[in-house]
């Protein structure tokens, strides 16, 4: 009798062993089909380097860190080959992203590659364009309509006027001149000029950036764009480079339609060890904003608490931080 029921008793638990495994089985299923779910809902992000004047490392590492932190993006990365390689073989799928982020100035693409992008562009795809980027690819005419503004790459009078503000005013200023350059790293006021766009709304007028470059003299086709911040272009940042600040307000924020796609342009962004530039509120909350703009035509985002005033900078050691 004491045999029969040792015997019942592992029968019961063998039972019980496998449905616990069933449930347990079960859960785990569940979960990761609603993580799998929840990446679904996500904006399938591209950022696209390899090669850059800057150090793409730093800044594409930043990028993935402050999409992937804000819980609204995944994140996948294309990196070119090394500058003078091949660059047939480097063919991103575009069309399967819905925001491509530039993080690239180097080589040209080839022209399939180009195609697909300009392609990606006009039937809706959205484009985030930080920093350097808008150096890139000066002689490609769809590409600098998609950026609105440029510099550097022997850019100048040919390629568009010098876009800046004056009196409240744009001015566009077909005088000649080279297009692009930078004086001294230093911190600088962002003030917002379209405050009622969903990327600007319910930030602070002025807000103060970390130490970044800001790039002055930009020229382009400048064709359906909009500026939403400058910031001011100051003589006494000048540099070794012999075209000097501008003493005026320079775009520091801008949209750009293209076709049905929808581009974020930010000046702002200089990768670097310390990074500081990256790590600016002022810079993270206006990429996320303006990343998910671009790529879906609206922002759903709050303003954070912790963001940088009119005198004091405001950085975030933790891209995740709110």
């Amino acid at each position: 009798m004491k045999e029969s029921t040792n015997s019942f008793t592992m029968i019961i638990r063998t039972i019980y062993l496998l449905l616990f495994s069933v449930f347990l089985f079960s859960a785990c299923s569940s979960t990761k089909k609603a993580a799998q779910k929840d990446d679904m809902l996500k904006y399938k992000v591209l950022v696209v380097n390899g090669q850059n004047n800057h150090n793409w490392e730093i800044g594409s590492s930043a990028l993935k860190q402050i999409f992937e932190g804000s819980g609204l993006f995944t994140v996948s990365v294309a990196t070119s080959p090394e500058k003078g390689a091949d660059m047939n073989s480097f063919k991103p799928n575009f069309s399967a992203y819905d925001l491509i982020v530039l993080d690239y100035n180097g080589d040209e693409w080839c022209d399939e590659t180009k195609t697909n992008f300009v392609d990606y562009v006009n039937n809706g795809g959205g484009v985030f364009v930080m920093h350097a980027a808008d150096n890139s690819f000066p002689k490609w005419p769809e590409y600098n309509e998609i950026i609105g503004l440029g510099g550097w790459g022997q850019r100048n009078e040919k390629d568009g006027p010098y876009v800046y503000y004056k009196n409240g005013e744009i001015v566009r200023d077909n005088s000649p001149g080279r297009g692009g350059a930078h004086g001294k790293q230093h911190e600088y006021l962002v003030k917002t000029c379209e405050p009622n766009h969903p990327i600007m709304k319910g930030l602070p007028e002025e807000w103060l950036h970390a130490q970044d470059e800001l790039y002055h003299g930009l020229r382009g086709p400048a064709k359906n764009m909009t500026i939403l911040a400058t910031a001011y272009s100051a003589p006494s940042t000048k540099s070794k480079n012999k075209f000097h600040p501008t003493g005026r307000d320079e775009p520091a924020l801008m949209i750009i339609n293209y076709g049905k796609g929808r581009v974020f342009h930010t000046i702002m962004g200089h990768a670097s060890e310390k990074n500081q530039a990256m790590k600016c509120a002022g810079f993270i909350v206006t990429s996320l904003r303006g990343a998910e703009w671009a790529a879906s035509g609206k922002v759903t985002q709050d303003i954070p608490k912790s963001h940088p005033t009119k005198i004091e900078v405001c950085l975030w050691e933790d891209y995740t931080e709110n």
